[in-house]
């Protein structure tokens, strides 16, 4: 008999070093450029806070039957409202819209039954509750549709959502 020996990689030996390309190919892609990488996080983090915000206007509204927030319901149509209290400073922190009003305070009508809190742009990190300016806008259209959105994503365009 004739003991032949089959030269190659085994497929363990083969996945062991995809594995090890994967891992360097991720830690070279995050040590590119992490600067963009961190404000990728924060624009996702203003995507799923204006949501939260939104939905739990719209649960408040449902619950109430069709009544919006105390402090919405009262707003002026198409003029947009930062979200926080009525402390100095709250005015000053949205460039993405050009017609403010004052701000809106929705803390007692959505915060422990829908919020746990009025979130704040995580570029605000050292502010602590209650927030005089949370960087966020609410704002109410003449037909009652509601939209809300981040004042400054630092990658996307634009970050709002409406129903």
């Amino acid at each position: 008999m004739e003991n032949k020996k089959r030269k190659g990689f085994t497929l363990i030996e083969l996945l062991i070093v995809i594995g090890i390309i994967a891992i360097l190919a991720a830690i070279v892609y995050v040590a590119v450029d992490p600067a963009r990488r961190l404000a990728e996080a924060r624009d996702a983090t203003r995507w799923s806070e204006v949501n939260s915000v939104l939905n739990a206007v719209l649960k408040y509204t449902v619950d109430n039957r069709g009544t919006l927030p105390t402090n919405l319901a009262g707003a002026t149509d198409d003029l947009y409202y930062v979200l926080g209290t009525a402390a100095s400073g709250c005015n000053t922190g949205c460039t993405a819209r050009t017609t403010q009003g004052v701000c809106l305070d929705l803390t007692a009508d959505l915060v422990d039954e829908y919020l746990s809190e009025i979130p704040q742009d995580p570029s605000l990190a050292d502010a602590t509750p209650p927030y005089a300016n949370t960087d966020y806008y609410i704002m109410k259209s003449a037909n009652g549709r509601i939209t809300v959105g981040a004042c400054d994503p630092e990658r996307a365009a634009a970050i709002s959502v409406t129903r």
